[in-house]
C-alpha cells in the first residue's frame, strides 16, 4: 500500500499525542522525532546513546516545540523487566501513550547463512524482534488509555522475500512483520490501536552506507523525504486502516 497521494499534513496533526520512538538518536528515528514534535506530538527519544538522544532533545527545545522525554535503553541486553521499568517510568509522567515508531533496529553481516555468527545471529533477533515485542506488551495499558493509538514498524523489502547474504536482518524484519499482522488482527475488534508497517526503503542514513558503501548516497531519498508518510501512518487521517505493509511513497523524492 502507498499513502494516498492526496494526504497533506497540517501543523498541528500531531497536536497533544504522545509518540515514542525508538532508535531517536540518529537517522529515520532522529528525524521523525523531531518532525513529530514540529506537527505538536510530545516526543519520548527512546534510544542506546544518551548523548545521541540530548542533542535531538536540545534541537527540539530550540524550536520551541513541546518538550520531549528522553529513556536512554540498550536493546542489546534489555530485558522483560527492562521495559516493565521503562513503562513504568512513562506512566509516571504521562497518563497514556498514542503511538510506537519502531525504529531500532541492527543490520549485522552481510555473509551467508553458513557463515554466520550464531551471536551476531542471537544480537539481532533481540534487537530487531524481541525488544518490539517486549517493549509494545510492556506499554500495551498506556495505549489502551489512549483514544486512537498507532503502532508503526519499520519494515523492509527483504522482510517481505528472504535474500542472500542478508542473514539474520531479513529473518528478523519477517519476524516483525509477522508480528505486526498478529497484534493487529488481535487488537482489531477490543480496542482502537491500530498497528502497520512500512517500508522506507533507501534512504540515506548510516546503516545504508554500511550495507551498501559503494552507492552514491545523493542518489537516495532522505529521512525528510519520508515524514509526509510517518505523518499520515501516526495522525488520525490514518484510523480504520491497520494490519497493512506501506511502502514509502513513490514520489517521496
Amino acid at each position: 500500500m502507498y499513502i494516498p497521494q492526496d494526504f497533506a499534513s497540517s501543523e498541528n496533526c500531531l497536536n497533544d499525542k504522545i509518540i515514542l520512538i525508538t532508535g531517536a538518536g540518529d537517522g529515520i528515528g532522529r528525524v521523525a522525532a523531531k518532525t513529530f514534535a514540529a506537527h505538536g506530538a510530545t516526543v519520548i527519544l527512546v534510544g542506546r546513546t544518551l548523548q545521541k538522544l540530548e542533542m535531538v532533545y536540545d534541537e527540539i527545545e530550540a524550536a520551541g516545540h513541546p518538550q520531549a522525554a528522553i529513556y536512554p535503553v540498550d536493546f542489546q541486553v534489555a530485558n522483560e523487566q527492562s521495559f516493565i521499568d521503562m513503562c513504568n517510568a512513562i506512566s509516571d509522567e504521562f497518563d497514556h501513550l498514542d503511538g510506537i515508531l519502531h525504529n531500532a533496529a541492527d543490520l549485522g553481516q552481510r555473509t551467508p547463512i553458513t557463515n554466520y555468527s550464531p551471536d551476531v545471529w542471537m544480537r539481532l533477533m533481540q534487537v530487531n524482534v524481541n525488544a518490539p515485542f517486549l517493549l509494545t506488551q510492556s506499554v500495551m495499558p498506556l495505549l489502551e488509555r489512549s483514544k486512537n493509538a498507532s503502532i508503526l514498524f519499520t519494515g523492509s523489502s527483504v522482510g517481505y522475500q528472504g535474500r542472500a547474504y542478508w542473514g539474520a536482518y531479513a529473518a528478523s524484519k519477517a519476524a516483525a512483520e509477522n508480528l505486526m499482522q498478529t497484534l493487529a488482527d488481535e487488537l482489531e475488534e477490543t480496542t482502537c490501536i491500530r498497528v502497520n508497517s512500512i517500508n522506507p526503503g533507501a534512504t540515506r542514513t548510516k546503516m545504508r552506507a554500511g550495507a551498501y558503501p559503494a552507492e552514491d548516497p545523493s542518489t537516495i531519498k532522505t529521512p525528510e523525504d519520508l515524514m509526509r508518510d510517518y505523518l499520515y501512518l501516526m495522525s488520525d487521517e490514518s484510523i480504520g486502516i491497520s494490519g497493512q505493509q506501506f511502502e514509502a511513497s513513490k514520489n517521496s523524492f
